[in-house]
């Protein structure tokens, strides 16, 4: 489970830090620019976790169906047929949440895929046709539980950016922050 710790030293935890924001109407632009992006990275990261997750609890729910189906005597298509719009579904689907454009690319992908692994302590998922009732459903559990949480920390850290572009654009609108200081600097 993904988990806020208190004083720790990943980017989550800096970010959901309530010091990380105290000192933001006062800390010079730069600095609170530096926020917003790290913020914004740490939700791409979530994201792209919430996405892996995703994609395997669609491929146990598609076992699922299966199986169901089968037992009724329906001859359906098999989880190797359905992999590339199982998979194009998950990425291509209906937007939901707040519809953010990510700028940067997750920063740990390997990391998380290992994480996303880490969940089911075998390799099952590379032939759910094999898993037991059990481990099938152990599996859906396991994933919707770490996508609740994923789900739960990444909302968290879009509030943090919020709070940073609400700041940036505050500055923007009292005259404090100028778009012509910005041009000059990232032409320099």
């Amino acid at each position: 489970m993904i988990e806020f710790r208190q004083g720790g030293r990943r980017r989550l935890d800096r970010v959901l830090d309530p010091a990380f924001l105290a000192d933001l109407a006062t800390c010079p632009m730069d600095d609170a620019r530096a926020k917003r992006d790290d913020a914004a990275q740490e939700e791409t990261d979530l994201s792209y976790l919430r996405r892996l997750l995703h994609a395997r609890m669609d491929i146990v729910r598609f076992e699922q169906r299966r199986r169901v189906a089968a037992a009724e005597g329906e001859e359906g298509p098999s989880l190797v047929d359905e992999l590339p719009r199982i998979l194009a579904d998950n990425a291509l689907g209906p937007a939901a949440g707040r519809g953010r454009h990510h700028t940067v690319q997750p920063s740990r992908a390997e990391s998380h895929r290992r994480h996303v692994e880490a969940l089911l302590a075998d390799t099952g998922l590379s032939d759910v046709a094999t898993l037991s009732e059990d481990d099938l459903t152990a599996a859906a559990t396991a994933y919707a539980e770490e996508e609740r949480s994923v789900s739960e920390h990444r909302s968290m850290v879009q509030q943090v950016m919020d709070a940073c572009n609400d700041e940036l654009g505050r500055r923007y609108r009292d005259g404090s922050a100028s778009v012509d200081d910005l041009l000059r600097k990232e032409m320099q």
